[in-house]
């Protein structure tokens, strides 16, 4: 129940109204052409080479180093981002949206190839459509998106282990057969978290809607 509580509690600390002042970005923040969104855009293109390589030729080795550099560069783009002050605001779009393509792209690869059921190709992106269609009922009390929680972090974390192993352990052998026992092991955790981070953030959005008064449409807009 402790989790329950932090994660209740932070959606009213952390969250920033979208009409907020504060949430305005600066000069710096609006920039394009920085390193860390330069990675963050190669690995968006690399999600296409990905599948080509899984449902093509079915070069499963290099399917990994892309995987492989996804994740470091992953990694990466947000140490550079810290360390050089480069936190953007599309930087801040673009990593989360490579993090869920790559998932998307990895399930529906595995799932063409029979490595995974469909019933598990499916689950991660209905949940993903769930967090979508909170997003309108947050704008109606002038909120843009829930903070990140820790539980969504780890989620990916080991699907990002989980798919690879799987893809690795599509074969025979020794090492074929501990990559898919621990793929499975990471598979089992990372979908179980991702659907619980999923219902704490459905339940924060619910807390919001009961203890927030709508948001006010603007003067301006008003007298349209």
């Amino acid at each position: 129940m402790s989790i329950w509580r932090r994660g209740l509690t932070r959606v009213t600390s952390v969250i920033t109204p979208a009409s907020s002042d504060a949430s305005e970005p600066t000069s710096a923040s609006r920039r394009v052409w920085t390193l860390p969104n330069l990675l963050s855009i190669l690995r968006l293109l690399l999600v296409p080479v990905f599948l080509w390589l899984v449902l093509g030729p079915e070069e499963d080795a290099w399917a990994l180093a892309v995987l492989a550099f996804s994740g470091f560069t992953d990694y990466l783009d947000g140490w550079l981002a810290r360390r050089f002050d480069q936190q953007t605001v599309l930087g801040e779009l673009l990593d989360p949206v490579a993090d869920r393509l790559y998932i998307l792209a990895v399930v529906v690869g595995l799932a063409l190839r029979d490595v995974i059921p469909w019933a598990v190709a499916l689950c991660l992106p209905l949940r993903d459509l769930l967090m979508w269609g909170l997003v309108p009922l947050l704008r109606t009390r002038g909120y843009s998106a829930l903070p990140v929680h820790f539980l969504g972090k780890a989620a990916t974390f080991n699907l990002l282990y989980a798919f690879p192993l799987l893809l690795l352990g599509d074969g025979d052998g020794v090492v074929a057969t501990l990559a898919l026992v621990f793929g499975w092991a990471f598979a089992a955790w990372g979908i179980g978290l991702y659907w619980w981070a999923g219902v704490l953030y459905a339940w924060q959005v619910r807390t919001l809607m009961v203890t927030t008064e709508p948001r006010r449409r603007r003067p301006e807009a008003e007298s349209r």
